[in-house]
Parts: C-alpha cells; structure tokens; sequence
C-alpha cells in the first residue's frame, strides 16, 4: 500500500539521473570507439566491432544508435562541419585560384587525416539527413567557387564538380593503400591533380616529394594479402 502523496514510481525517479549519467557514458564510449575504428579501418567496421571495442551489448549500441547511418553521423557531424568551413574560406580568399587550390588540398589532408573520413566524402547517406545538408551545402559552395576561379582563367574551362569527386575517390584509394608505409603519397597526387586542373601559366604550389620505391614496394606488398574478415 502506497501512502497517500506519494507514488509507486518514486524509487525510479530517484535513480533517472544515474541511469541518465550511465546512458552518456555509454554514449560517449560507443562514440569514442566508432571514432577509432573508423579512423584507422574506414565505414566497413561491423556495429558488433564497436560495441566490442567501447565494451557494450549490441542491445546497447542499438538503444543509442538505431542505425548504422545515426553512428556515422554522429561520429562525422564535426569533420562534416569543418568540410563545409573549408568552402566557406576558399570562397572568402580574394583570389579565387589560390582559394581554389588551398580548398583541394585541405579536403583532401582531411581525408589522409581519418579513413573514415576519407570513406565519407566518396559515398552518399541518404537516411543520414543531417550529414547530407552539410555535403549539399558544401557541394553548392564549391561549384561557386568554380565560376569564380574559371573567370581568372587559371582554372580549365572543361573542369566539372564531378571531377572533384573523382579526385576524393582517387584519393582515398591512394590513403587506403599507402597510409602505413608511404603516408604523405596523397599529397603527390595532389600535386600532379592541381597541374591537371590549372591552365597553362597558371601558379601553383611547389609539387610534393614523391614517395620512395621501398615504401610502396611495401605498400604493394600489403595490399597482396588478403584482407581480414570484420565479423
């Protein structure tokens, strides 16, 4: 019998705030772990991978986040933002064409800087609406930015936003490749890329070292053995 003004349910009025404080923990583990994973083996990394890796059920993960796409966005909501800051400062450079450059290089670093990151920008998520506003709001900048740098003349007439997508696609194939042996050979693509891009005359920045022919043999070597099964 319950006394009168009181209820049944004070008890677990009392621990909502444990358990509140025990369910951003939780959070925060998954997120932190996603963020690892994701980093150094790219978006193929199984949900079950992350909830061993931040010590949760997979009941758990799927009470925080229902799908893969609500974890991807989550773990990617911050890099999205500074993808879409990166237009924004290009198209604020007073000259478009350095813009233009610094703008390929410093999304591409942000690609060599996360695999999973680098996965992000090559695919779409269609259910992650959130994520897909900061691409759409970043996509709409650059093509801006392409008006502007073509009517310096530096940029070629014939280039495309599309080819900034085949430019993020060979990039990450690159950073996949090569980030444990000849980590800075994204940026030698870069270079022979900006040259592809730039008229004739046009400055551009000094072309990087190109990586030595151990370090890929190694990479090569590598990209031989088969890779390991994610359960």
């Amino acid at each position: 019998m319950t006394p009168p003004g009181t209820t049944a349910e004070t008890p677990s009025r009392q621990l909502e705030p444990g358990l509140r404080a025990d369910a951003g923990r939780n959070r925060d583990r998954i997120l932190a772990a996603a963020r690892r994973l994701y980093a150094t083996e790219g978006l193929g990394v199984s949900m079950a991978s992350v909830a061993r890796e931040a010590g949760v059920g997979k009941a758990t993960l799927s009470r925080r986040f229902a799908t893969r796409e609500d974890l991807i966005t989550a773990v990617f909501a911050d890099r999205m933002d500074a993808y879409a800051t990166a237009t924004t400062e290009a198209l604020a450079d007073p000259d478009p064409w350095h813009g233009f450059t610094r703008y390929i290089e410093a999304v591409c670093a942000m690609q060599a800087a996360d695999r999973g990151f680098a996965d992000v920008l090559t695919m779409t998520f269609p259910a992650a609406k959130a994520l897909e506003a900061r691409r759409t709001q970043s996509y709409d900048g650059f093509v801006e930015l392409i008006t502007r740098t073509q009517a310096t003349g530096h940029l070629r007439d014939d280039f495309t936003p599309e080819d900034l997508v085949i430019l993020l696609m060979a990039n990450a194939g690159v950073i996949a490749a090569t980030a444990d042996d000849a980590p800075d050979a994204w940026r030698r693509l870069v270079g022979h890329i900006l040259r592809a891009y730039a008229t004739p005359g046009a400055p551009l920045p000094p072309m990087p070292e190109a990586p030595s022919h151990t370090a890929l043999y190694r990479a090569m070597i590598r990209l031989a053995r088969p890779a390991p099964q994610t359960p």
